[in-house]
């Protein structure tokens, strides 16, 4: 480090003590990026520290954070707000260097409320220890996100996150009462007047303007939460619908009919085979009541399953043998393919478009017992004129597994494939062709298989995972480009929304001017007014040369 550096980190150390000032080579690369799958690739072909910061800080409290930015702004110098790095959309990546504010330190549970179902806590909280503690208390939050043991609450504002339930608890933003936050210019502001534990007060309510901004206006320190007694009674589902098509006019039907489901997930063809793994699983239950199944019958899996083998070069054939033995043929025909065949993707598109039809849609209510016995009695009424009941074994197999899938891609990547997800969303009236125009738009670049996952009376978020596969990193990183552009221009043709729930971030930071056409003055104007000097995370939400002065 040079002459400046060496000056900002005496400067940092005096505002927060200098073991909360990390410098080493290693800390730098633990906080050079985020999850998203770009920053994975570059990690896998060794190219560790593309985005560098200068040095970490771990501020312990308000007063800390606000001494931060005000010397990163007199220096002149980027800051980047950082929760636990699960992100997935470079929001937490200090694309530009400069200093990354770890906002850990700050996850005290400031207060609860029982009977105003209120909560205050520190934005580094941890998602799982919030939820376990005011489960002790006999309460939720009702916000389940697949990365609940490794994500913050301050990473769930920044991005307008999503739980599994958001159905029936709505997104974080519904759940937000107040925010407290440091501007970019290190004051110390509450987003509503009032009471600071309520939005009863009159004034102007800046929640709703923070709740989004991936940390470019300051860093939220800590929030005021509504909350929900725990649920005293469970009931979840598995039924199988023969198209998409049939699933989607449910999950409207139930949603119009003012029923609130917890969950209500619809899984596409393929998507429907992976999400069978294990006993008591879709597929089972499928081939129980109908006697066919939805799975792959044994000669095509083992045709597919030959064509997969020879679809990407040998070497990468160690992942599926890594793969467990999950004792059932069509299981390993499907793992096998998205292992093995992804440097094909029209040919693996081209095969899963051969399966036969049949959806998996779970559905799940949980809340009072007599509610959920109504509610679900209400939603059998309608399901049972799109699909075909398979009992509760699919529902609790996915409640029992709803939060592995986020740790099984490790080995894809370590043989050259890459994998990621892409959530938007559209109203009722365009879901089916959003679906569609995606899947066409992606298929040439890469493997791909959707669920919707988030129903609203209004419409729906799809959640698309694709793969694709490169011989090094140039190639992988050209086609993970690709890839997205192809998926996010599909969204832009058909009316859709280009993020759903996790966030713009840098990965869609050139189509957000598409969800808000004309906005970005009104973005501009907060930003001069919470952060004057630019500082605050540089080339999120909007393109830099937008935005800064």
């Amino acid at each position: 480090m040079g002459e400046g550096s060496s000056d900002l980190i005496e400067q940092l150390s005096a505002c927060v003590g200098r073991s909360h000032v990390l410098t080493s080579q290693a800390d730098q690369l633990a906080y050079s990026r985020d999850s998203q799958a770009e920053g994975v690739i570059l990690a896998r072909g060794g190219r560790l520290m593309r985005h560098r910061p200068r040095c970490v800080v771990q501020p312990g409290s308000e007063e800390e954070v606000a001494a931060v930015l005000r010397v990163a702004g007199e220096a002149g110098v980027p800051v980047v707000p950082f929760g636990a790095g699960s992100g997935v959309c470079g929001g937490a990546a200090p694309i530009h260097g400069g200093v990354v504010v770890d906002v850990k330190r700050l996850s005290k549970i400031e207060a609860v409320d029982a009977s105003g179902l209120l909560v205050r806590v520190g934005c580094g909280v941890l998602g799982m220890e919030l939820e376990t503690e005011l489960l002790r208390r006999g309460l939720t939050l009702g916000h389940y996100p697949s990365s609940l043991y490794c994500s913050t609450l301050g990473g769930y504002l920044a991005s307008r996150s999503a739980g599994q339930q958001s159905s029936r608890f709505g997104k974080i933003e519904d759940m937000v009462q107040t925010v407290r936050f440091v501007s970019g210019a290190g004051e110390v502001l509450d987003s509503a007047p009032g009471l600071g534990a309520t939005r009863w007060g009159g004034g102007l309510d800046l929640t709703q303007l923070l709740v989004g901004s991936e940390g470019t206006l300051g860093v939220m320190t800590a929030a005021t939460l509504r909350l929900h007694p725990a649920p005293a009674a469970r009931a979840y589902r598995g039924w199988r619908c023969h198209t998409i098509e049939e699933g989607i006019a449910a999950q409207r039907e139930i949603m119009q009919a003012g029923l609130r489901p917890c969950v209500m997930r619809l899984y596409d063809e393929f998507d429907t085979l992976i999400a069978g793994h294990g006993g008591g699983g879709p597929v089972a239950g499928v081939r129980r009541r109908s006697g066919e199944g939805v799975g792959i019958p044994d000669r095509l899996a083992a045709g597919l399953y030959r064509a997969a083998r020879r679809a990407i070069p040998q070497e990468v054939g160690w992942v599926t043998e890594a793969l467990p033995d999950v004792g059932a043929r069509v299981s390993r025909a499907a793992m096998g393919l998205l292992g093995r065949a992804v440097g094909q993707p029209l040919l693996l598109n081209q095969l899963a478009d051969a399966l036969p039809g049949g959806c998996l849609l779970v559905v799940g209510f949980e809340g009072e017992a007599g509610l959920v016995r109504e509610e679900e009695d209400a939603a059998r009424a309608i399901l049972e004129g799109y699909a075909f009941d398979l009992g509760p074994g699919p529902g609790e197999h996915w409640l029992e597994n709803r939060f592995k899938v986020s740790y099984k891609q490790s080995p894809l990547f370590d043989a050259g494939v890459f994998v990621d997800t892409f959530e938007v969303a559209a109203t009722w009236s365009n879901l089916t062709a959003l679906y569609y125009s995606v899947r066409d738009a992606v298929a040439p670049h890469a493997f791909i298989m959707a669920h919707l996952s988030h129903a609203y009376p209004e419409g729906a978020s799809i959640y698309f995972t694709f793969a694709g596969f490169g011989v090094d990193t140039d190639e992988s990183l050209a086609s993970y480009a690709a890839t997205w552009q192809a998926a996010q221009e599909a969204v832009v043709s058909c009316g859709g929304t280009v993020s759903h729930h996790h966030g713009i971030g840098s990965s869609r930071v050139a189509y957000v001017g598409e969800d808000h056409r004309g906005g970005w003055p009104l973005f501009a104007a907060l930003k001069a007014g919470l952060d004057p000097r630019g500082i605050m995370n540089p080339g999120k939400v909007w393109p830099v040369s937008e935005v800064l002065p």
